[in-house]
């Protein structure tokens, strides 16, 4: 089973609208976010589309009254006109952030802290 399949079974991807910009030295997307997940996101493929895919990235995403997750990404998947990343660095605000908008969409805290456990495995 490849890792992304994997990852799908373990963290539940929440469908979620959101201005979300990526970043990789001094070139700028804004993308189209189609879920996100603790683990990472996927986005749809920008039209001027050039990235890097051996560098990271950075990902804003704005949720809206100051809140917003921040991360440092790398491209896992570049399939069709969508784009998978996956999360390999996140600050503390952005973590709580994306933990209470992961808590919210599950309805349910202990799904939430299996995500939390699977995710602290890798």
């Amino acid at each position: 089973m490849s890792e992304i399949a994997s990852d799908r079974r373990r963290f539940h991807r929440i469908n979620f609208d959101a201005a979300t910009t990526i970043n990789q030295g001094d070139k700028r997307w804004s993308a189209v976010l189609h879920d996100i997940s603790l683990k990472g996101l996927l986005v749809i493929r920008p039209a001027d589309w050039d990235g890097d895919p051996a560098r990271p990235f950075d990902v804003r995403v704005d949720l809206g009254a100051d809140a917003k997750v921040e991360m440092e990404v790398e491209l896992t998947r570049a399939q069709g006109d969508q784009l998978g990343f996956v999360c390999r660095h996140i600050d503390l605000d952005s973590i709580s952030h994306l933990r209470r908008l992961v808590e919210l969409n599950l309805g349910s805290e202990e799904l939430l802290e299996r995500e939390l456990t699977a995710l602290g495995e890798e």
